[in-house]
């Protein structure tokens, strides 16, 4: 390279391009690409020729992130899976209702749905003329009737939050190709690793990378999986929307997959053992988790996800009002008292006033969820220190 020294630091010889297979994912740290004639730029902004332009559109990073969770999801579906990489869960989601939903269309969702999806209908999209009914998930029949001419989405979560009610997938997927819509479902609580919905019928899947997926609460992240016409669909939004997935988080959440089933199997064993050790006290009124014999979806979770794996989340509610669930979690001492879930550490939330803050005292009752439910993530710890911990904080009660 000639020229001045501004020249030279600005144009530096190029970046080796290796003919090996790095077996560490290469992070692409670059916002734009360059090309060879301004003829190929146009081409491939016309998307009449594969390749890379701006990383808000498509980063290689990112797209081999979302490309390894789409493996994962469609290991056993017969047709072409791909996906779609977000800065968050909440920006995945937003993208697939803004891809599914219009100006006067409806949208029926469960009545146990996430405090952040809900705010999504209720105080933003409902701005725009969009309405939702919210119907219980565990009955098709229901969710049928509550479909009207103008809904353009039915939406699910694989295991609702923090309920942890198994959506019939197989029966809610024969309701929406009835009707002729599309069926979204947020598979965040159970990960590829416990459930894959698309082999239920489900046409797209959802997750909240942030949790499971990259296992160790250090990143931020969404996905979107499903057919390639749909998700060419929802790229689109994306990219007008801006959720964009960085490529360092995308590093971190590729990372995350090679350990995921390894996770889950221990996350999933020693919530159930925490379940079962918790429905023993006497200060408890309820806990759910599916794994539990005794729980109303127990038979649909053992069809439906994979064998010893029935979630890692337990909701444990308390004798007492809300001031017990704040108790229960204030007295508790291995157990962290902190947001988001599925990562190493055990965490808790008390339900009704953090992570579904945004539903009213009618709202919660309707969703099946107590004033004193607390919300407890299971992590990678010994199951015999979890339930120490959680006993003596309700024998303090």
């Amino acid at each position: 390279m000639t020229g001045g020294e501004h020249t030279r630091a600005t144009h530096p010889p190029a970046a080796p391009v290796p003919e090996q297979v790095p077996l560490g994912l290469p992070v692409y740290r670059t916002a734009a690409w360059a090309f060879e004639t301004a003829q190929e730029y146009a081409d491939l902004l016309n998307g009449d020729r594969a390749g890379y332009s701006y990383s808000r559109n498509d980063n290689p990073t990112c797209v081999a992130f979302a490309e390894a969770v789409a493996a994962m999801e469609g290991a056993n579906v017969p047709t072409p899976v791909t996906a779609q990489p977000f800065a968050s869960g909440m920006a995945a989601i937003a993208a697939v209702f803004m891809t599914f939903t219009r100006a006067g269309g409806h949208v029926v969702a469960p009545r146990e749905i996430y405090g952040g999806t809900y705010g999504l209908l209720t105080s933003v999209l409902d701005r725009f003329g969009v309405t939702a009914t919210f119907a219980d998930s565990t009955d098709p029949a229901g969710l049928r009737a509550a479909i009207r001419p103008e809904t353009t989405l039915l939406w699910g979560e694989t295991l609702a939050n923090p309920t942890m009610t198994v959506a019939d997938l197989p029966g809610l997927a024969a309701v929406a190709r009835e009707a002729g819509i599309p069926f979204a479902v947020d598979s965040t609580f159970a990960s590829p690793a416990v459930c894959r919905p698309l082999e239920h019928g489900v046409d797209v899947v959802v997750h909240s990378a942030t949790k499971y997926i990259g296992g160790h609460s250090d990143v931020t992240g969404g996905v979107a999986v499903g057919s390639p016409e749909l998700m060419d669909r929802v790229r689109h939004v994306r990219i007008d929307l801006g959720g964009v997935l960085s490529p360092d988080d995308a590093f971190l959440l590729h990372r995350g997959l090679a350990t995921l089933p390894l996770r889950m199997d221990r996350h999933c064993r020693t919530a159930l053992a925490v379940a079962t050790a918790l429905a023993e006290h006497p200060k408890v009124v309820r806990v759910d988790h599916p794994g539990l014999p005794g729980h109303r979806d127990h038979d649909l979770v053992v069809k439906l996800f994979d064998e010893g794996r029935y979630g890692a989340v337990v909701t444990v509610t308390p004798e007492g009002d809300r001031a017990a669930g704040l108790a229960l979690c204030d007295a508790l001492q291995l157990v962290r008292r902190a947001t988001s879930l599925g990562g190493t550490h055990s965490k808790v939330s008390h339900v009704a006033s953090t992570t579904h803050r945004q539903l009213g005292d009618a709202a919660l009752a309707a969703a099946g969820i107590g004033p004193a439910a607390v919300r407890i993530s299971v992590g990678l710890e010994d199951a015999e220190d979890l339930v120490a911990d959680l006993v003596q904080a309700l024998d303090q009660l």
